[in-house]
């Protein structure tokens, strides 16, 4: 428990929760976010295990293997009380859905044509714009460029 409760605190520390009030500055994360793009498959579509990612841009094409793993959601929470004190946990239960990311370096914040490649061989194409992803408050600027694929039922994809 002590290992949680360490856990929780660095956590909270790490992210700007233990500054006095009124501190000026605000903590930057000391980790990057990279260029990349990331594949939801949802449970309800079948026949996907495996995917290759081909991201074209400027007259440059850069191909990846998209790991796809078993992706997980919240479970039921339980609490040991409702007062200040209490602790509340949740188990993480699979959702049957895949998931993964895959970085791209040089992916930029511009148009880029994405052709994704199943199991089946299909090549299946959509137009994204891959976004700057946040890194906090705005003196920390901003880390890699990154968009959000999802597949539909017919192994369509479309942005997320």
């Amino acid at each position: 428990m002590r290992t949680v409760l360490g856990l929780v605190l660095l956590v909270a520390f790490a992210a700007g929760c233990g500054r006095p009030a009124g501190s000026e500055s605000q903590g930057c994360s000391e980790f990057g976010v990279p260029p990349g793009i990331s594949l939801t498959v949802p449970a309800a579509v079948t026949g996907i295990s495996r995917a290759t990612l081909e991201a074209c841009w400027a007259g440059r094409c850069v191909s990846r293997q998209v790991d796809l793993l078993p992706a997980t959601t919240a479970g039921g929470t339980t609490c040991s009380s409702t007062g200040p004190d209490g602790v509340c946990s949740a188990r993480m239960v699979p959702s049957g859905d895949l998931t993964g990311f895959t970085e791209v370096p040089g992916l930029p914040a511009a148009p880029v044509q994405v052709t994704l490649t199943f199991d089946d061989g299909k090549r299946h194409s959509v137009p994204i714009t891959p976004t700057a992803v946040s890194m906090g408050a705005a003196q920390c600027g901003t880390g890699g460029p990154q968009a959000k694929l999802v597949v539909g039922p017919d192994h369509e994809v479309k942005p997320s």
